[in-house]
């Protein structure tokens, strides 16, 4: 879509690299794939090998662990463009990256760095994050799941819910209590007494594997707990924030997708002996997407500067996660109303973006925890509580 305030302007040239390269993948790769996959239901397994040779998984971890060092802005870019293909896709690398390499990165050991972040660079395994619970969603600290310490390592028993990879990872980061505080743990697959069962029948986010975890009395060996969570539930707080981040982008790039068809549609589709982009409805509905859309991408982009001056903090990217989703929800539905009878048929895939919306405003943070975590900023006083 038309760069309205020449944010090229402001990205380096290997960040418009990026971001071509990833576009051009969406465009010829994803897109074409995703109607047939949302109507079923089904993960495409081959883009993991694809998003792995694009170097999409670890993207800024460090170039030893299997990473590029890039950039959160260039990072952010990548969602944009993922998601303008579908929310389920940029979901699956957002899991791998964000909620998977980075705690390991973050906070596991030498060993455990080395023997998983190389190959979930390059898919070899891949992850998911468990955290919420069935009774436990905007209060994680009030999760069930526990683990007991033990000769040689621990004894974990929960369940977890709405896991996106669930159904197709090799291992999964799962969150517990213990009597020393909340604590992170990799469970393989093959961990006896794991269960990973498929979630069926949701209308949004179709193409995403979300399950639900199961643990009875499954031993985690010492060596597979993350060390560095003794910070407790803010370690698991801090992963979320980095995939929040990408969620803003990601979301922003949904309605980017939703506002080119539209326009496209409304020149084209002749009613009244004109095309309908010629009323002044249908302008002012297409006036207000492009503003919304350039605003998001503006606080994006200035939230990534931040991140990468170390500068950035939860706060701005609860503004970034709620501002772009609940932006782009009303594009999408918006875009779907301007399509007519159109807008429900997968061919012009606004539909699609818009059931898929419908989920990532409410993940990860819904958009009503987000607006506290912004009163209790401005006001010093926590709803919460």
């Amino acid at each position: 879509m038309e760069d309205f305030l020449l944010l090229d302007d402001l990205l380096s040239d290997e960040e418009k690299m990026i971001r071509e390269s990833v576009r051009k993948f969406v465009d010829s790769e994803v897109t074409p794939l995703m109607g047939d996959a949302y109507e079923k239901g089904e993960f495409p397994m081959k883009l993991i090998k694809q998003c792995a040779e694009l170097g999409l998984f670890g993207l800024t971890l460090p170039e030893d662990y299997g990473g590029a060092d890039a950039g959160h802005v260039s990072y952010g870019l990548v969602c944009q463009e993922l998601e303008r293909g579908d929310s389920a896709l940029r979901s699956f690398v957002s899991v791998q990256s964000s909620l998977c390499m980075y705690p390991i990165y973050r906070y596991g050991s030498e060993d455990q760095k080395k023997e998983y972040l190389p190959k979930m660079a390059r898919g070899e395994l891949i992850g998911c994050f468990g955290l919420t619970e069935p009774d436990a969603g905007s209060d994680p600290s009030s999760m069930t799941t526990h683990a007991k310490k033990v000769e040689g390592g621990w004894i974990l028993n929960g369940a977890k819910m709405w896991i996106t990879n669930a159904s197709i990872a090799d291992l999964a980061i799962v969150w517990a209590k213990t009597d020393e505080g909340i604590r992170g743990f990799i469970v393989p697959k093959e961990t006896e007494g794991f269960e990973r069962l498929e979630i069926k029948r949701k209308m949004s986010l179709r193409v995403s594997p979300t399950g639900e975890l199961i643990m009875k009395d499954c031993f985690i060996p010492a060596d597979n707990h993350l060390p560095g969570t003794i910070k407790g539930l803010g370690a698991a707080l801090s992963c979320l924030s980095q995939a929040r981040y990408g969620i803003g982008w990601g979301a922003m790039g949904a309605a980017m997708a939703c506002y080119e068809t539209v326009v496209n549609y409304t020149k084209e589709r002749v009613q009244f002996n004109k095309p309908i982009a010629s009323f002044q409805l249908i302008q002012s509905e297409l006036a207000d997407m492009l503003t919304e859309i350039v605003k998001g991408q503006l606080l994006n982009y200035r939230i990534g500067r931040l991140r990468e001056e170390g500068k950035e903090n939860y706060v701005m990217v609860s503004m970034t996660k709620m501002n772009a989703c609940r932006e782009a929800l009303k594009i999408a539905r918006k875009a779907r109303d301007l399509l007519g009878a159109n807008g429900i048929m997968l061919e012009y895939h606004v539909i699609r973006h818009m059931m898929n919306l419908e989920s990532v405003i409410t993940y990860e943070g819904t958009d009503k925890i987000h607006r506290l975590v912004l009163g209790k900023h401005i006001t010093g006083i926590s709803a919460f509580e």
